[in-house]
């Protein structure tokens, strides 16, 4: 076992790549997550197999996944675009599921409310029910986020980089100080980000000036 056998600026490059694969994964997965959970609440009866579905996902082991995109002949070829698929896939039924549970959750009696004032439907989505679900969707985007972080360790195993490549090399060699360097990075990065998100979900929570203290 070694001392520190790597470089700083090697762990700050791998570093960037984990965040580049988890923020790509991140901003796909809120892109179809998000619209879609909306779409679901003026749809209930397509919840629970889309829900389902995504469910699915969640449990499919992360290697298999991996080995499961890689001989797609438009996918395999670029490591980078099968992690950030993979992680995608990952990070679906969290967004989605608060997404859908936060809208339906709000008082129906609001929404009436919404209506008599004579709000559209994209008036209503923007000013009442975003505002109010936007707590629970942020919980959804937080939890997403540090499952991606966590998971993107694995990308390594195809050679699409980030902090895992430390990991598996350390693996590979019995070295525990190469190990270190690629897990306490990771995992520093998920509390980095959890935390970041917490404060946000926190800023979203905060009453306004006109509720009570």
């Amino acid at each position: 076992m070694s001392g520190f056998p790597v470089s700083g600026d090697e762990i700050a490059q791998l570093t960037l790549e984990h965040l580049w694969l988890t923020g790509a994964a991140m901003l796909a997965a809120t892109v179809i997550a998000v619209p879609t959970g909306v779409a679901l609440t003026r749809r209930p009866g397509w919840a629970k197999p889309v829900i389902g579905a995504a469910n699915v996902l969640q449990t499919i082991p992360s290697l298999a996944m991996f080995g499961f995109l890689l001989p797609l002949p438009w996918l395999g070829e670029r490591a980078a675009r099968v992690a950030i698929i993979a992680l995608t896939a990952y990070a679906l039924l969290p967004i989605l599921r608060n997404t859908y549970a936060g809208i339906r959750g709000i008082d129906p009696t609001l929404i009436e409310v919404a209506r008599a004032l004579g709000l559209t439907d994209t008036q209503r989505f923007f000013k009442v029910e975003l505002p109010l679900a936007g707590s629970f969707i942020l919980a959804g985007l937080r939890t997403a986020t540090v499952t991606c972080v966590g998971i993107a360790t694995i990308a390594a195993a195809v050679g699409a980089g980030g902090l895992g490549e430390l990991i598996f090399r350390g693996v590979a060699s019995v070295d525990n100080g190469l190990v270190l360097a690629g897990a306490i990075p990771a995992a520093l990065l998920a509390l980095a980000c959890d935390g970041a998100l917490g404060l946000v979900e926190r800023w979203v929570r905060v009453p306004g000036p006109g509720s009570a203290a």
